[in-house]
């Protein structure tokens, strides 16, 4: 049985000695699936006092936060989701302000800070704009998790230096943590922690209370010292940690055998095997519904006890009903239920780019590499917007469409797909390399995490392989296992293949095809750029200060002359 989340938390909130409570707080538990992909999600806000309408920020900023976090995609990072909804709340809190007197006096808009805690698998994700405060209590060890972004002018004066509702940008402090069992997270507004030593309050919590009695015990010690704000205060422990798991197994599934010309399955006339091998069969069947053509994607037979792949596969499934953009292979919808495990997409019309290039009887131009590559790029842009790497790019996985003239390409196969998303559910398989090792960037052979800049490389692997038949590094890269082992293989030059070709492109591909991916481009659309103006590049590089292409040389020169210099100096000094 799979291991679940399991906290228990205490709240309390008062007003405190002022007239309205400014500060809003919540927290949501989400059930299933929600639980391990999404994860438990708290909040706590604080409107500043000078505001007539920061409580309605507060409120916006908590409730936004809890309701639009689990409506983001699955794919998407933790961080990336959680910061596109403060963002996008943030947004929305500077129009109100800017729409009221605010727009004169920020003090009187609708601004809050937000802390915010993320509680998802095995790791704890904070959130945090201005003075609200997150810390943690792990084996009677207390820290500070946030920084106070706060300014102050006098022991008395001060005031906030982020916050969200200020400015249209937000800046959010961001970090991870492991979780451990009896992990305790404090979430409070300064009414609490500036009135109350959190040593006293990591004691109080080693009481056997209930951690709501806690909370407001807490609070009215607080009040009782002196406080003059508004009091708010979360109390969040670790009962359980979850079991990792890659993906979430669809159970009670059955798996097809071999299917043949004319079986009736789930729907859909078989009428051809497509392609087999190791992995899984495709074939070309019929809706019996609609008539319309489609492809069936099964896991082959002998891997159907193979729980990672079948995981993988489901992955792929979940992932292809996802992508959309025109150079992507598209799903096709199944109505109803399923009895067996399948995946259903598009029929294309057409031929893959790999044997497409094996008719060809002269070698591929530029002319004709740019407009195949441009489209691969923003099908990978499309797929890299929602976190996933496709990470197998690789001439038998382009699909050019009929009519070929037309040069119509889209990216196929999502059995290699990573999700950023996903991944967090397992960080311990984020990095096991599914694609072709030929076409694989070398961060894959060491260890390291892959990037966008994986699939950079692999597409300017296909691309260089387009043009000249061959590998851009040999089959060398595949046997390095180290960086030491990296240092020493050999980029081989595009003139050794083909000398026909502008000479610029060398240093467009060495630089797409650099063995430390900080050294690629930064984006896809760069390297597109170059590659349609290869002389351009030739000349930057032909153009660049004489320190930048020869530094050594330079240096050499310079000090030369001030040593030459120096003798005229001596010289016109002694003749005196």
């Amino acid at each position: 049985m799979n291991k679940k989340l399991k906290i228990s938390i205490g709240q309390y909130s008062s007003a405190g000695i002022k007239a309205q409570n400014q500060d809003f707080y919540g927290i949501y538990i989400p059930e299933g699936h929600a639980l391990s992909s999404k994860g438990i999600a708290c909040a706590i806000a604080d409107g500043i006092s000078s505001s007539n309408v920061s409580h309605i920020a507060a409120e916006t900023a908590v409730s936004s936060f809890l309701s639009d976090y689990y409506s983001t995609s699955d794919a998407w990072s933790t961080q990336t989701s959680a910061a596109r909804v403060i963002r996008a709340t943030n947004s929305w809190l500077y129009a109100q302000t800017q729409q009221s007197q605010g727009r004169f006096d920020k003090d009187h808009g609708y601004v809050c800070t937000l802390s915010a805690l993320i509680l998802k698998q095995n790791r704890a994700h904070i959130f945090h704009a201005g003075d609200s405060r997150v810390y943690r209590i792990q084996a009677q060890s207390i820290e500070q998790l946030t920084i106070d972004h706060r300014v102050r002018l006098s022991s008395t004066e001060h005031y906030l230096s982020r916050a969200l509702g200020v400015d249209h940008r937000i800046e959010v402090d961001y970090q991870q943590l492991e979780l451990c069992e009896d992990d305790l997270f404090l979430l409070m507004t300064d009414g609490v922690y500036e009135f109350i030593d959190i040593q006293q309050i990591s004691d109080m919590l080693q009481q056997k209370q209930n951690l709501d009695t806690i909370a407001q015990s807490i609070v009215e010690l607080a009040l009782k010292r002196g406080s003059d704000d508004n009091l708010t205060i979360q109390i969040i422990r670790i009962d359980a940690l979850a079991q990792e798991k890659s993906f979430q197994i669809q159970e009670n599934i059955l798996f097809p055998q071999q299917l043949s010309h004319g079986d009736l399955f789930e729907g859909y006339r078989i009428h051809k095997i497509l392609h087999q091998n190791h992995r899984s069969s495709l074939y070309l069947a019929q809706d019996a519904a609609t008539q319309a053509q489609l492809v069936i994607k099964t896991l082959s037979v002998d891997l159907q006890d193979d729980l990672k792949a079948v995981e993988q596969f489901q992955l792929e499934d979940w992932v292809s009903k996802r992508l959309k953009h025109e150079n992507l292979m598209h799903y096709y919808p199944h109505t109803g239920s399923k009895k067996f495990l399948f995946q259903s997409y598009e029929y294309l019309q057409g031929e893959s780019l790999n044997r497409w290039l094996h008719r060809q009887k002269t070698a591929l131009s530029l002319k004709q590499l740019i407009p195949i590559i441009e489209q691969v790029a923003k099908a990978l842009n499309a797929m890299h917007r929602l976190e996933m790497l496709h990470q197998d790019v690789r001439p038998e996985n382009v699909m050019l469409l009929e009519p070929i003239d037309a040069l119509k390409v889209k990216l196929i196969d999502y059995g290699s797909t990573a999700v950023r998303g996903l991944v967090e559910l397992n960080p311990k398989h984020a990095d096991v390399p599914l694609g072709t090792l030929a076409f694989m960037a070398p961060e894959y052979f060491i260890g390291r995490s892959p990037s966008v800049k994986s699939d950079q490389f692999s597409l300017a692997v296909m691309s260089y392989y387009l043009l000249t038949r061959q590998l851009p590094y040999g089959t060398e890269l595949a046997r390095c296992k180290t960086e030491k082992k990296l240092k020493k293989v050999r980029y081989h030059s595009l003139s050794e293949y083909r000398p026909d070709l502008p000479k610029g492109l060398d240093a467009i591909f060495k630089k797409a095809l650099s063995i430390r991916p900080e050294q690629r481009y930064e984006a896809l659309s760069a390297f597109i750029y170059d590659l349609k103006q290869p002389d351009l590049e030739l000349k930057k590089s032909v153009s660049r200060p004489v320190i930048e292409r020869h530094p050594l040389t330079f240096w050499k020169c310079c000090t030369a002359i001030l040593f030459i210099l120096l003798l005229l100096v001596f010289s016109l000094y002694f003749t005196k």
